[in-house]
């Protein structure tokens, strides 16, 4: 099985994978080459620790990187018929050995969903040789929707770096004692490519929105009422569910929780909490924090994230009591009035 899986990514890596050439070093003139190794970084890539997450959350995920590819063949390209020769066919096998070592590492994560928000820029791992892992990880931040389905989701970590194709190497002379004097290297570097897929998991849990909400008031309504249906759109129940309300000024309440119950996915129920409201309150629309305590199937209890009720508050409705002020004093004025004429 391992031996299919290797000559399967091998083969999707060399008909896939666009490679550039990109020179570090080019001498004024051809120096020898002994050698022709084939091979190239095959990597790696796994998510160290727990992959399940809940909606909502954010969090870093830390990558680690192995590089498992390697030398695949390699042939003698030039014979090596004296001593000198031979040293420089020795010293240029030892280079070449390097074929299959990955250098300036670029890792981009993106997410193939809009619920996962991939928050961080790109990470670099200076060099991977084969076999080995990486010491440090890449670390990415993602952000889960608050109401991102429960399920898999897919996360694609694309990779770019170089390795070495090919080294020539050439010397000014060659000593029996002290071996080769103005040993000289050049090295050629292709540009490799993969695109890895990482998975995490949405765990299943209780979920919930408001369906429906209604909250008319008025400036200086003592008795207003905000009546709302919340409905479990998650994949478990919730039980001993309470919603309550987070309330700023100019609202205030003796009665804001409401206890709902269990509510199972898909279920709706209606609740209605109690609030005043300022007589000094600004007509307008405002927002207020509502979210449900509950309990999940484990025992343990959870807070929900804030929805958002509407409320509309309109003016203050208008006094009677000046205008029968003004009425009566009208009257009395009246009164007095044909009271002296009669007495007069």
């Amino acid at each position: 099985m391992r031996i299919a899986t290797f000559c399967f990514v091998v083969t999707i890596i060399i008909t896939t994978l666009p490679f550039t050439t990109a020179q570090t070093y080019i001498p004024s003139e051809i120096l020898d080459d002994y050698w022709a190794f084939y091979g190239y970084p095959i990597i790696e890539a796994g998510i160290i620790g727990a992959n399940q997450f809940e909606k909502g959350d954010n969090v870093t995920l830390r990558v680690s990187l192995v590089n498992a590819g390697g030398r695949i063949n390699f042939e003698s390209t030039k014979v090596a018929d004296t001593p000198m020769k031979k040293a420089l066919s020795t010293a240029e096998a030892r280079l070449e050995w390097d074929v299959g070592n990955a250098t300036g590492i670029t890792g981009t994560l993106r997410s193939t969903s809009d619920l996962v928000e991939v928050k961080s820029g790109d990470q670099v791992i200076d060099s991977l040789a084969m076999t080995r892992k990486s010491e440090d990880p890449m670390e990415f931040v993602i952000k889960i929707d608050d109401h991102a389905p429960a399920g898999e989701y897919v996360l694609q970590l694309n990779l770019n770096y170089q390795y070495q194709n090919n080294v020539q190497v050439d010397a000014e002379g060659w000593d029996p004692d002290l071996g080769l004097k103005g040993f000289r290297v050049a090295k050629s570097f292709v540009s490799g490519n993969q695109t890895l897929p990482l998975t995490i998991v949405v765990k299943q849990m209780a979920d919930f929105e408001i369906v429906s909400s209604n909250a008319d008031m008025r400036a200086g309504q003592k008795d207003g009422t905000i009546e709302v249906v919340y409905k479990n759109i998650g994949e478990k129940t919730a039980n001993n569910s309470i919603a309550r309300l987070s309330l700023f000024k100019p609202f205030t309440s003796t009665r804001d929780q409401a206890y709902i119950g269990t509510l199972n996915p898909g279920e709706e129920k209606n609740v209605t909490f109690k609030v005043a409201v300022d007589a000094e309150a600004t007509p307008k629309t405002y927002g207020i924090n509502s979210e449900i305590k509950y309990t999940d199937i484990d025992g343990d209890t959870i807070i929900s994230e804030s929805i958002k009720i509407p409320i509309s508050v309109n003016a203050a409705g208008a006094s009677y009591m000046i205008p029968v002020l003004i009425l009566l004093i009208l009257l009395m004025a009246a009164g007095s009035y044909i009271h002296k004429r009669k007495k007069a």
